[in-house]
């Protein structure tokens, strides 16, 4: 999914500097549900292209014009997309410029209200070794609206939570797990957590699919969390939950039909099968 493809050469345009990198990120793309916050009316394309599930395909659509990708676009001239794909383009220069990188799915709580909010940021190996965590869609807009005063290019590991760790906190009664899920569709819950830690294992194996994106044993609002299930989950949480070892989580991907994402997915918000790669 990280692959440049044709486009590779282009990835190497961008910034090696985290920092600098997101800046960059921030001046290519816009938030599909968030474009209001730069005064841009939501279009039928930035639907289109928020359910683009390779960074080739997503370079397609940044390129189209002609313009080099170092280009910084006016709001209404970015591409639209969503949190994954702030992270996936992130992870893509990054890999590109030989920086260990990887894409994470799980929570954050520096937005509003107290939920912790489904969301998606890059991890990356820092040069002295430890794995940091980057959220490039954060810009001054969203700092100003949302009062967030955090460094995003390394943000606090109690202020973005793996999918793993989630589960685990609530598993133990650290926390509610009514708190961790997405506000603006009202729904939350141990079944959120447990389908973000499956997303996070196929991220974790370079299948970085799309948020809404449902396959294998991933619950549903209305399923039962059988004990098998826990059991699975627990093993996920285990692995994941350590950057040291998050890694690990493409050994079970690859052997477990049960989290491994098939040639075909559930594509939630379009209600219908498609091709994992589009």
């Amino acid at each position: 999914m990280t692959s440049g493809g044709r486009h590779e050469a282009a990835l190497r345009e961008l910034p090696a500097s985290v920092p600098e990198l997101m800046a960059a990120v921030q001046g290519l793309l816009i938030h599909r549900d968030l474009t209001w916050m730069y005064d841009v009316p939501r279009s039928d394309e930035h639907v289109v292209t928020s359910n683009l599930r390779s960074i080739e395909r997503i370079l397609d659509a940044l390129l189209a014009d002609g313009r080099p990708i170092t280009d910084v676009r006016p709001p209404a001239e970015r591409v639209g997309v969503t949190c994954r794909d702030f992270t996936v383009l992130t992870v893509a220069a990054l890999r590109a410029h030989g920086v260990p990188a990887r894409a994470r799915c799980g929570f954050g709580g520096y937005f509003p209200g107290e939920n912790m909010e489904d969301h998606w940021v890059a991890e990356y190996r820092r040069t002295d070794g430890r794995w940091a965590l980057a959220d490039a869609q954060i810009d001054d807009r969203h700092r100003a609206e949302w009062g967030v005063d955090l460094d995003t290019a390394d943000l606090p590991r109690d202020q973005f939570v793996v999918a793993g760790q989630a589960w685990q906190r609530c598993r133990v009664g650290e926390d509610d797990p009514n708190r961790y899920g997405l506000t603006s569709l009202d729904e939350s819950g141990e079944w959120w957590i447990a389908a973000n830690l499956i997303r996070d294992v196929a991220a974790l194996a370079d299948v970085e699919l799309l948020p809404w994106d449902v396959w294998g044993v991933m619950p549903e609002p209305e399923d039962e969390i059988t004990p098998e299930l826990v059991e699975l989950f627990d093993a996920l949480a285990e692995i994941t939950a350590d950057p040291d070892t998050a890694a690990d989580a493409r050994v079970v991907h690859d052997r477990d039909e049960r989290v491994r994402v098939p040639a075909v997915v559930r594509n939630m918000s379009r209600g219908g099968q498609e091709e994992k790669v589009r």
